[in-house]
């Protein structure tokens, strides 16, 4: 079995047109495949999130295969680098619809790709599944969003960390539109619960440089650090924080954006005590989550980690084939009508699809980092959050407005150039 560093050398040579087919043979169904994309990056800094997510797409389609696939037809997975750049990321994704002529794709993990590919799936009428926690702010008919939204994720684990730590925050983000919109949501309810925002800093993607933001939360004093840097940066983030003595037990950490994936790989950093706050864990206690924890580790190697994010991505593609069998068709046109308003019972519990916005309803688990870098579950909402993409602080349009400022200061796009 390939270990994960050695897989994700493979994937990059395999570029935008691996074709991978699991279960029943070609000859055993006489039906053309089902083609689908699966768009993430396996190069560039955020591959070490990303990667992974791959696997956990192609085992979602194996036991659809083994099952007979899809309308007695089999699914022929497309493997797309998006090299961590948004153009790339775009321009992939119009090449598995116009060239590859996949029925769907699954992908994206930036909001700034995100935000980069969905003209092109609306310009085609197409269908994007997106595994990601993002800013809200944002209901496309041709994207279902799996992840959480604020009100989901960071605004729980605010009201949380207000009563066990202080109302002090201070906000670190790598600089693109989902910690800088994020953060916007958090400031809002903030200043209605009589908090205070102690600093606010940025980085770039890709960042190895935290010694003068550290500087500035050692500075300002903050009683807890909301984080949402992505990728690799996080590493040089939490040395540069135990470097000045800024440890768990006077300033703890909530990260937003690190997986559990992520936090294995993570060398001579210790995070023990800090925070991550996500609607999936690994060790959760049910029959769904057991039979697929065993699945994926069997398929995969005994060591690997299952994050928040490669459990959305496998629910996705799921909830994609009921859509499927609901519409009688794979064509994309019909499947976006038949998306919403679907459930099903996963390894994170129930997952509901809202017609509405396209958005899904989960439950979240606030949970503490442990010496052996596993998720303890501290707190967790019991029942599912409905998604709201709009927080009720500002109007849609004003929501709207600060995106297009954000865009506007970045030369037309979505991150920090």
């Amino acid at each position: 079995m390939l270990k994960f560093t050695k897989r994700k050398r493979l994937y990059s040579l395999l570029l935008c047109t691996a074709i991978v087919v699991f279960g029943t043979s070609y000859y055993h169904i006489s039906k053309k495949p089902i083609k689908v994309g699966i768009l993430h990056s396996l190069t560039g800094n955020m591959s070490v999130s990303e990667a992974s997510l791959v696997d956990a797409v192609l085992l979602a389609i194996e036991e659809i295969n083994q099952q007979g696939g899809l309308l007695g037809r089999l699914i022929e997975p497309i493997i797309s680098d998006g090299e961590s750049n948004p153009g790339i990321f775009a321009a992939n994704a119009e090449a598995l619809i116009t060239k590859n002529k996949v029925d769907v794709i699954f992908g994206c993990w930036t909001s700034s790709c995100r935000k980069a590919v969905v003209p092109v799936f609306e310009k085609y009428n197409h269908l994007l599944y997106y595994p990601l926690q993002y800013e809200g702010m944002e209901s496309s008919k041709n994207v279902i969003y799996l992840g959480a939204v604020p009100n989901q994720q960071i605004i729980p684990a605010l009201e949380w960390s207000f009563s066990k730590f202080g109302k002090k925050v201070y906000l670190i983000g790598s600089d693109y539109v989902y910690p800088r919109a994020a953060n916007e949501v958090i400031k809002d309810q903030v200043d209605k619960w009589k908090g205070e925002i102690s600093g606010e800093a940025y980085a770039p993607l890709g960042s190895a440089d935290f010694d003068k933001i550290v500087d500035d939360i050692t500075r300002t004093q903050p009683d807890v650090i909301f984080n949402t840097l992505n990728g690799d940066s996080n590493v040089h983030f939490f040395r540069a924080l135990r470097g000045r003595g800024i440890t768990p037990d006077n300033v703890p950490t909530f990260s937003f954006s690190i997986s559990e994936v992520e936090l294995q790989t993570y060398e001579n950093v210790d995070m023990q005590g800090d925070y991550l706050v996500w609607n999936y864990l690994q060790n959760l206690d049910n029959e769904q989550n057991i039979a697929f924890v065993k699945r994926f580790k069997e398929k995969f190697g005994d060591d690997r980690v299952i994050g928040n994010s490669m459990h959305v991505a496998y629910l996705g593609v799921h909830l994609w084939a009921k859509a499927v069998t609901r519409a009688g068709s794979s064509a994309p046109e019909k499947v976006v009508l038949a998306a919403s308003d679907i459930s099903i019972l996963g390894p994170g519990g129930m997952t509901y699809v809202e017609p509405k916005t396209h958005h899904t309803w989960k439950s979240i688990h606030i949970a503490k980092i442990t010496a052996a870098k596993e998720l303890e579950s501290v707190w967790f909402s019991k029942i599912p959050i409905a998604p709201k993409p709009y927080p009720k602080t500002r109007t849609p349009e004003q929501w709207h407005t600060l995106l297009e400022d954000l865009k506007n200061k970045w030369d037309g796009q979505w991150q920090a150039n």
